[in-house]
Order: structure tokens, then sequence, then C-alpha cells
């Protein structure tokens, strides 16, 4: 007697379902030639109530290649503002919400599709996604993972077969389809789009399902409309933070790239910062730089203002510009704790945080050194004995300069000076408990590997022209490393 499929045993709820068919449409998967699995997220199987060594491949397969077992699933319906213009034309496009599972911590998690086929959504597209956005997709969810911040996770990837047609990459070019886990799918454009409807009826429906669900704490409290946007504002706020300081450029911050839950979630043609530039701009077709990596502060606020139209045929919408002004006290404290843990300090006082991060972007800005290298390699050079001996460091070649650089002149002299001045007096302040607490820290907040644009396409071309997975396993594993 067979065993059934560890994912078909799961118990699904129907949460986003029971809110009836006002918010999606019933969809069938994509029929697939081939079912390659070229990625299984072992990491999260435990949080699933699975075991990875009991999991087969073709159990992964089976339920996120052939989606056997089920005949239809959740298209969800939204719109959103892209690039400052509303569109009323979106939804899910090219996947679907497979299922809804509470997890061992008692959240409830998505496992929602990408390139699983053609939806009401698909606005004459294939519904598929290319193999390269997949690889591209797991090393986004993987990396960010890895430097703490907030996102979906890449459960599965299955190359599946199918010769696509794409005008920003080679074609024909290989298909897959991805399942990614995730706290809710429900985005900005969600709520938009019953305002475009005037349907403040499924607004607070809608409402009063995220709040019970993702902020339960809130419920119970008279003023848990307000409560809600105050707490969400708080959280994108943490979340751009998060993504500043590990030096991350979304690229596509619509609203309907926006959870109510704050987290986020799907990766197209983001970048990580080679240099750092406040202009940075990931997609080609950004002309403007209008989500460059320093405009992402104000987009996210940009879209809480716009956030404010659905929620205020519910709510007091005095109350909702009240909590929209904390956001950038909220931000900047957030960015300014993530940067100084990632130079290895746990809170510092604001002055003192204040000092010591502007120092380590002006020497960033002016030196134009690789941003990642830099802590990557105040990670692996850092001993505690520079409290004691600064010259370790504060010499004429920095810790950050290789073997085939210049020492640095001029006002990337001056400013590494500064910065050796401001992490010295820091230092000076440690215990020895201290100077082992910052060695650990360093190792925690900083991976030894950030994907910058050519390492993707170094990984990719190996795919590509070879079907070499090794350079594309060996990354996940450098990125995973303690």
């Amino acid at each position: 007697m067979s065993v059934p499929n560890a994912f078909l045993r799961l118990d699904y709820e129907p949460a986003f379902q029971s809110l009836g068919d006002d918010y999606f449409d019933w969809v069938a998967a994509a029929e697939f030639p081939q079912h390659d699995l070229r990625f299984r997220n072992d990491a999260l199987l435990p949080q699933l109530g699975l075991d990875p060594a009991t999991v087969t491949d073709q159990e992964f397969i089976a339920a996120f290649g052939q989606f056997q077992g089920r005949e239809s699933f959740l298209a969800m319906r939204y719109h959103g503002y892209q690039f400052g213009e509303y569109n009323p034309r979106l939804g899910d496009g090219r996947g679907f919400l497979y299922g809804q599972i509470r997890g061992q911590d008692g959240l409830l998690y998505d496992l929602a599709t990408k390139g699983s086929g053609q939806t009401p959504y698909s606005r004459n597209g294939d519904g598929r996604l290319t193999l390269k956005g997949g690889v591209r997709e797991v090393l986004a969810t993987e990396m960010l993972a890895r430097l703490g911040v907030n996102t979906s996770r890449t459960l599965v990837l299955v190359e599946t077969g199918e010769k696509l047609w794409r005008g920003d990459e080679p074609s024909p070019t290989r298909s897959s389809v991805i399942v990614r886990m995730g706290q809710s799918h429900i985005r900005f454009g969600t709520f938009e789009r019953l305002h475009y409807l005037n349907r403040p009826d499924l607004i607070d429906r809608l409402l009063t399902h995220v709040v019970a669900l993702y902020y339960p704490h809130l419920i119970d409290r008279p003023d848990w409309r307000s409560r809600f946007y105050e707490e969400l504002v708080d959280r994108v706020a943490l979340l751009c933070a998060q993504w500043m300081a590990a030096g991350f450029c979304h690229a596509v911050l619509n609203t309907d790239n926006m959870l109510v839950t704050g987290q986020s979630f799907d990766y197209g043609p983001y970048a990580f910062l080679p240099t750092y530039d406040p202009t940075f701009t990931a997609a080609y077709f950004d002309y403007y730089g209008r989500y460059a990596y320093g405009n992402q502060p104000t987009i996210c606020r940009l879209n809480l203002e716009l956030l404010q139209k659905p929620l205020g045929m519910v709510t007091d919408p005095a109350d909702l510009v009240t909590a929209l002004e904390a956001f950038a006290d909220r931000y900047q404290s957030a960015y300014l704790r993530l940067m100084t843990t990632r130079l290895g300090f746990g809170e510092l006082p604001t002055p003192e945080a204040d000092d010591l991060v502007e120092a380590t972007l002006q020497l960033l800005s002016v030196s134009q050194m690789p941003y990642h290298r830099f802590f990557e390699t105040l990670r692996s050079h850092f001993e505690p004995a520079w409290r004691d001996r600064p010259e370790l460091y504060a010499n004429e070649r920095p810790f950050w300069v290789g073997p085939s650089d210049s020492n640095p002149q001029g006002e990337t002299a001056r400013y590494w000076a500064q910065w050796c001045d401001r992490y010295g007096r820091l230092l000076q302040q440690q215990s020895t408990e201290g100077l082992a607490a910052i060695a650990q820290q360093l190792c925690q907040a900083n991976a030894t590997i950030t994907i910058v644009r050519p390492e993707i396409e170094r990984v990719w071309e190996a795919i590509d022209r070879e079907d070499d997975w090794q350079p594309f396993n060996a990354l996940l594993a450098a990125i995973a490393q303690p």
C-alpha cells in the first residue's frame, strides 16, 4: 500500500477561501512536459511539521510540479499603483494560492505558486516563469533570510521543460515553477481594488480577516482598525530599514508588491548594491529611478499613504494620517539599530549610533569599495585585540583593502581615519565579554558572501550552458554558512 504524499497530508485551512468569491477566482494548474526538482528547501519542512528525511523528491514534484490531488486553486484579485499609475487590470497572472497551513509556531503560512500557468489575469501572458527567474528568486530569498530580512522563502523550484520567449532574456529560455512560503499574499492592492469598486463592505470584511489572522492581539480592541494601520506602519518601516541595511534594492515597489503583513516577497529584477550609491537602480525599465535604492523609504511611506484611501472608507482618516507621521522616526531608529548590528554592536545610544553609521556611509560612498565586502571583511578580520592595539586595523592598509588594491589616498584616507577613530572609541568602552559579543554579532549579522549580479550571472551561465548546478548549490551553501 502506497504512503500518501506528505504535502497532501497537511492540514490546510481554507482561510482566504472563507472570504467568498468576491476576492478570488478558481483556476487550474498548467500541465508541464517535464518535472526536474532543482531545489527543495528542507530547512522549511520542520515548520510544516515534516521531517526532511522522510519526504522524497518525488513528493515535492507530485505536489508542486504535477499538482496531483488538487483540481483547482485560488487566483487572488487585486489592483495596484505601478510606477505611480493606477492599474485596475491586475491579479494573480501566473500563480495561485496553493494552500494555507498553520506552522509549528502557530502562525498561518501561505504556499503560493509562481509560473503555474494562465489565469483570468494573465493579460495575454503565458503564465510561466523562466528558470533563470526561479533561480534568482531562490537566491534572493535565501540571501535575505540570512541577512535577517523578514522575507518569504522559496519552498521548491521545479524545472518544467517548456521553451519560453522573453524580451529581457536570450530566448528561447527554460521554464520553471516555484512555490513560495510566506505570511499571507494579501497586498495593499487587494484593498485598493475594493476601493476602486466602491465596496466598503468588502473592505471591512477583508480588514477583519487580516487583523484576526495576522494581528490577533488587536481584534478585541475598540480601535482595532486604526491600531492595525499603526502597527502596519511600524512593520513596513522595519522592513524598509532591513532592505537598506542589507544593501538590497527590491526594484519594483508597486502597491501590489507590498503585503499587509509587512513581509517582503516577489523578487524580479532585484539587486544587491555593488557599491554604496543611493541612486542605484536595479530594474532596467525604471528609467527615472523611481525605485532606486535610496528612494525605498520614500516609496514605502507613499504606498502606506495610498493605502489610506481604502482604509479610510471604514475607519477615521484622521487616525490614519496621525499614524503615518511616525514612519520616519520608526524607519530611522530601525535603520541605525540594524547598521550598528552589522558593525558588531548591539544597542548604542542614538548619538553614538548616528556618528558610527554616518562615518561608515561616508567611507563607503567616497571609497566606492564594494558595499558588502566591507562587512564581510570586518567580520573575518575583527579581533578583540583591536581595543588595545588599534594599529592592527588603523594602519596604512585598511582591513578591507586587498593585496591588488592601492592604499587609499586623499578623501578616502581621511574618511578611513575618521571611521577608525569612531570605531576605536566604541571598542575602548567594551569589556572583555563585550568584545567577544562583538565578534559573535559580526558573524551572526554578516554572511561570508553576498550575491551581487556577477555572482548570479556566473551561477546562471553554468546552468544555462552546461546544465551544471554545482555552482548554484555551492552558493546556497555559502549563503547558509554560520
